[in-house]
């Protein structure tokens, strides 16, 4: 999608269906929201019928480079949790609901940014086996793979196909955790969760949350069909198993603000962090990747008063 056939005009039914004074609010201090219904049957289902396309290898376009920490599940890995990266840029009609205006409406409004922009999507599928290790999420918050990004207004609105609930394993939230000071932060971080030690993880958000004089407040996702949750990118979450006796499917679509850009984060052996995108997209003037390249994230919404009308 490009600026020129953008519209940012919202119907007065899509108006009522954004977060009240109230919700953003509340999104503030607790780190996520539960939406109201953005997606209709029909869509959520068009949805479903494109991923299981895209299984069947269906693409309108591939990566031209794989980036090194490329998340991409194919057949010849079996039945373990399925995540596959960039959905929204290699096919358009999973790419054409993603960037439906009113989701970007409403991250605007909790994130208070007159743009958002997609950072990047995956789409996961949560297999019924039980005992499967990697159906287990454990502990993290997005920003620590997002070193490289400037803005702590990121987020990300995790999409359910289906009634989404505790049985199906289902995003989990430690209420009001990002507002916590962080400590204990190291190299290790910037690295995916599936790449880190789950015990040192569950370390990770004790020593945090003793150290904020917090509780662990875990709140579980029940999510509707067409609805959605939304969450802060400093905010830990994880997910339990799926016991429901089906696949589990949805896509994590990670938004930034129109103020993100690459930054500089030196790493303790003079390396700097880096994020998929860094093969990817274009480049600024001065030589910085450029995370405002509509190739790779294109805006969702821009307030009526940035596009000049």
């Amino acid at each position: 999608m490009t600026i020129t056939d953008f519209d940012p005009m919202l119907t007065d039914e899509e108006e009522a269906l954004l977060p009240s004074d109230e919700d953003v609010a509340f999104y503030a201090e607790h780190g996520w929201y539960l939406s109201k219904k953005l997606l209709t049957d029909d869509e959520v289902d068009a949805l479903a019928a494109a991923t299981d396309r895209y299984y069947a290898g269906e693409r309108h376009r591939r990566l031209p480079v794989r980036p090194p920490k490329l998340a991409y599940w194919e057949p010849a890995k079996g039945a373990v949790q399925r995540h596959n990266d960039y959905v929204h840029h290699e096919h358009d009609g999973i790419g054409a609901i993603l960037s439906k205006r009113l989701i970007g409406a409403v991250a605007a409004r909790l994130a208070q940014a007159d743009e958002i922009r997609i950072f990047q999507s995956t789409l996961i599928l949560k297999p019924p086996v039980e005992g499967e290790p990697s159906n287990i999420v454990p502990w993290h918050f997005d920003k620590h793979y997002w070193a490289a990004s400037s803005s702590d207004r990121m987020l990300t609105a995790f999409i359910p196909f289906h009634d989404c609930d505790e049985e199906l394993g289902t995003i989990t939230m430690v209420d009001g955790s990002h507002r916590w000071t962080e400590v204990g932060s190291d190299d290790t971080v910037v690295r995916h969760f599936a790449d880190r030690d789950r015990d040192q993880l569950d370390d990770m958000l004790a020593r945090n949350a003793a150290h904020n004089d917090a509780d662990i407040r875990k709140i579980p996702m029940v999510i509707p069909k067409g609805h959605m949750s939304f969450h802060h990118c400093r905010i830990y979450h994880g997910s339990g198993a799926n016991v429901g006796g089906r696949p589990r499917q949805a896509i994590s679509l990670h938004l930034q603000d129109g103020d993100n850009s690459w930054r500089p984060f030196p790493l303790s052996d003079g390396t700097l962090a880096s994020y998929n995108h860094d093969v990817l997209v274009r480049r600024t003037e001065d030589g910085r990747p450029d995370y405002a390249d509509p190739e790779f994230c294109p805006v969702i919404w821009r307030h009526r008063a940035q596009q000049g009308g």
